[in-house]
């Protein structure tokens, strides 16, 4: 089959960068699909891992972890799909990636993919709405139910597409939804997804929170750079409020301003359907 993957990780403008391979079709096994790749999506994750380094691979690397297909044959211990079946998913970066004509998907993490989305649309969903859903209602500890109804929330990054998944399912909670962006069509975009408020994230957000009447939030979902926003969250949070970033710190968080008022910290960084070891940490003061 024919895949795109990679042995070196030269700048990306190098030829040996990416590059297109035939490999043996894989066999499923267990609980494995075998899907026919009908369409993916890239994210930073990708880049993130295809990142210039001097590692060399000895088998090559195939990268891609969103996907949407159909399933051209099952292990033994996947009943619950069928030839045929329209799926999509976020793989597990422990295999080869979904960069190819067929890839191998645990039927677990698998979904029948929505009959009113194309390929195209179902592939662009997976990661983005898993970390999104994880942020909002496993980290932050929303209730999907609505007995936060009212409560408000801070979501910095809007307009990407964790934050664009995240406005809408703030929104289906009940939540009353400020978001992040700057340029005209990105704003537009944050309206149109569903939040209330859209703030310049090249400017104080304190300031035009208290000119909305809402100078501190209950929950603050930071999609962008922990780093860059860690003072400005710790001014809007509420006593008792709870902050959730999905990107690595550069250097150690103080977490002094969040301990004055008793609110909580909680880091969930992804790279696919779940977390990885050690990577996430939660901080109560």
């Amino acid at each position: 089959m024919k895949v795109v993957g990679l042995t070196k990780y030269p700048p990306i403008d190098n030829p040996e960068s990416l590059v297109d391979l035939q490999v043996a079709t894989p066999e499923p096994s267990d609980r494995d699909l075998l899907v026919r790749v009908e369409a993916i999506s890239v994210n930073p994750v990708d880049t993130k891992i295809r990142a210039p380094k001097s590692d060399v691979e000895k088998e090559p690397r195939i990268l891609g972890w969103d996907a949407a297909g159909t399933v051209e044959a099952t292990g033994p211990a996947a009943k619950l799909f069928r030839l045929g079946d329209a799926v999509y998913y976020a793989g597990s970066i422990s295999r080869p990636g979904t960069n190819s004509e067929f890839h191998l998907v645990d039927k677990r993490i698998a979904g029948r993919k929505p009959a009113n989305l194309s390929f195209a649309e179902a592939a662009g969903l997976p990661l983005t709405s898993i970390t999104a859903w994880e942020a909002i209602f496993d980290r932050l500890g929303v209730d999907q139910f609505g007995s936060d109804g009212g409560k408000s929330i801070l979501i910095i990054g809007g307009a990407g597409g964790v934050g664009s998944i995240g406005i809408q399912l703030a929104k289906l909670a009940g939540l009353r939804v400020f978001a992040t962006a700057s340029r005209p069509e990105t704003r537009v975009w944050c309206e149109k997804m569903g939040a209330e408020y859209v703030l310049d994230h090249r400017e104080p957000f304190k300031p035009k929170m208290v000119h909305l009447g809402n100078s501190e939030v209950d929950f603050i979902a930071n999609f962008v750079n922990t780093d860059a926003y860690w003072q400005a969250m710790a001014d809007l949070v509420q006593p008792q409020g709870r902050i959730c970033c999905i990107n690595r710190t550069s250097q150690p968080l103080d977490l002094n301003p969040s301990a004055r008022q008793e609110r909580s910290f909680r880091l969930g960084i992804h790279v696919h359907s779940v977390p990885i070891p050690n990577a996430g940490y939660a901080a109560t003061a």
